[in-house]
């Protein structure tokens, strides 16, 4: 780009100010709204990787608010990534490139329980922490697909949260209203993503942990159906319900990230009307805002041309009860009790009950749970026999930080009323922006999300729903991340 179109795309606020010319020397004009097809066509047109790569990185050390980072990748380790890319692109002809390497110098970050070779894993206990030897499955396989890893996320810790709040490294802050929570645990992976400090972030998600912190900093989250995509060298949390979410600006972006950890297509439209469920009974804790908010959503399905059902919401809050209840919370102490009672005075006390308490239950209650499950999950195939997904509230509600450190059990207790059930229940999910209503009683305008859930593999289909309704929003005017204009 020449020096004038360089300074003109920073007057309109689309790149770093610090993209401009100076003193003769070319800078670089990276995307500040990182949407990936927007950084790639900025590669198509000549932006260098180095210049690019190495003034965001600089950014985000100047810019990052405390408590959204455990570790940063060095600089200079970025530029040598970097330079590594810009030789590829000498070499080989442009499509047989992003053929190759489909995220060519798409800047992401993981969240820090996450195995990246030769960098600390915490899972934010810093008593926990290892040198990795390997990278995770997922991770090795966006760095395959080229590219350049930023820096590791802060998160609740040991992926015990919804709130963003349990970590030694500070509270991860909203990243529209620093006074709210980020949700959690992929805290500074939502965070990060919506300040455009990565195009996208790896999460998990085992109750709720990458939907929840994605509709509260007005991003986009895709979370498969558990066991589609590898959790090795992911410290576990629930294994048997873990599952690595994609974080980013849009539906479009969750998807192309995916096709690089995951071993196929998956099914699409069938062309017949498309159904939604809504659950027949809905609680939003005294959020008046965000109830108005939810009805507007579905609204605006009816406007679409969709049908919309009601759906009989009982077996999944009863599912939901099993995995914050029941005794699926012993399979956290299955993991890390031993560590966590060893080491508990080391560890955020929360976390710490949470886990260490949950060793009471019997087998005999922990194999009647999962029959019980089973029983579920039919009850579940034949409401999605009558509906392409099932639309809920991401969350119900939310907080500011200090309520959740006045109250850390409860209020991450409410988070989860929408989400807790999807993985029991072996579901996929795509949580995306709907609204930016006034909490009540307040003058903060804070992000308001819905969640499409899908069935059992149906990730493409599910996402294909949840972008026609982002789109709508969009043309609204509610842009993803702090993008919009209040």
């Amino acid at each position: 780009l020449s020096r004038s179109a360089c300074l003109l795309l920073v007057k309109s606020g689309q790149y770093y100010p610090e993209s401009a010319s100076r003193g003769g020397e070319t800078m670089s004009c990276f995307p500040s709204e990182p949407a990936i097809p927007r950084v790639s066509a900025w590669y198509a047109e000549g932006g260098d990787p180095v210049d690019g790569l190495t003034s965001l990185s600089r950014h985000i050390r100047r810019s990052s608010a405390k408590g959204v980072w455990i570790h940063l990748t060095d600089t200079d380790a970025v530029a040598e990534r970097a330079s590594f890319l810009r030789a590829l692109a000498k070499d080989l002809p442009r499509q047989k490139l992003m053929r190759r390497f489909p995220l060519f110098g798409i800047p992401f970050a993981v969240k820090d329980n996450m195995d990246v070779k030769g960098l600390e894993t915490t899972a934010a206990c810093p008593a926990y922490a290892y040198t990795a030897r390997s990278t995770a499955f997922a991770v090795q396989k966006l760095l395959d697909a080229g590219a350049v890893l930023m820096g590791k996320t802060n998160m609740d810790q040991f992926a015990t949260g919804l709130v963003g709040t349990r970590s030694p490294y500070g509270p991860c802050p909203n990243a529209i209203n620093s006074r709210y929570i980020s949700g959690g645990s992929s805290s500074g992976s939502a965070h990060a993503v919506a300040r455009g400090y990565v195009s996208f972030a790896l999460g998990t998600d085992t109750a709720g942990s990458g939907r929840i912190p994605a509709a509260l900093n007005n991003i986009v989250c895709l979370k498969p159906t558990p066991g589609l995509v590898s959790i090795r060298g992911i410290v576990p949390a629930c294994p048997s319900l873990d599952c690595v979410a994609v974080l980013a600006l849009s539906c479009g972006d969750c998807l192309r990230v995916f096709r690089s950890v995951t071993p196929g297509p998956a099914p699409a439209f069938s062309g017949r009307p498309l159904t939604v469920g809504i659950p027949d009974r809905l609680e939003f804790f005294g959020n008046t805002a965000w109830e108005d908010a939810f009805r507007k959503a579905v609204a605006r399905l009816a406007a679409m041309g969709w049908k919309v059902r009601s759906v009989d919401f009982a077996p999944y809050e009863e599912a939901a009860s099993m995995l914050y209840f029941g005794p699926y919370m012993a399979e956290r102490t299955s993991v890390l009790g031993d560590f966590v009672s060893a080491h508990r005075e080391e560890c955020d006390p929360t976390v710490a009950g949470i886990i260490c308490d949950a060793g009471h239950w019997t087998a005999a209650e922990t194999f009647r749970a999962f029959a019980r499950t089973r029983e579920i999950r039919k009850t579940v195939r034949r409401d999605f026999s009558q509906m392409d997904a099932l639309l809920v509230p991401s969350s119900p509600t939310t907080y500011t930080i200090d309520a959740v450190l006045g109250d850390p059990f409860h209020t991450n207790v409410t988070m989860g009323t929408y989400t807790n059930f999807v993985n029991i229940l072996g579901l996929c999910a795509v949580a995306v922006p709907s609204d930016l209503p006034v909490m009540p009683g307040t003058e903060d305008a804070l992000p308001f999300g819905v969640t499409f859930i899908g069935p059992p593999f149906a990730e493409k289909k599910t996402a294909a729903m949840a972008s026609r309704f982002h789109d709508a929003v969009l043309r609204k005017g509610l842009a993803p991340g702090v993008f919009f204009r209040k």
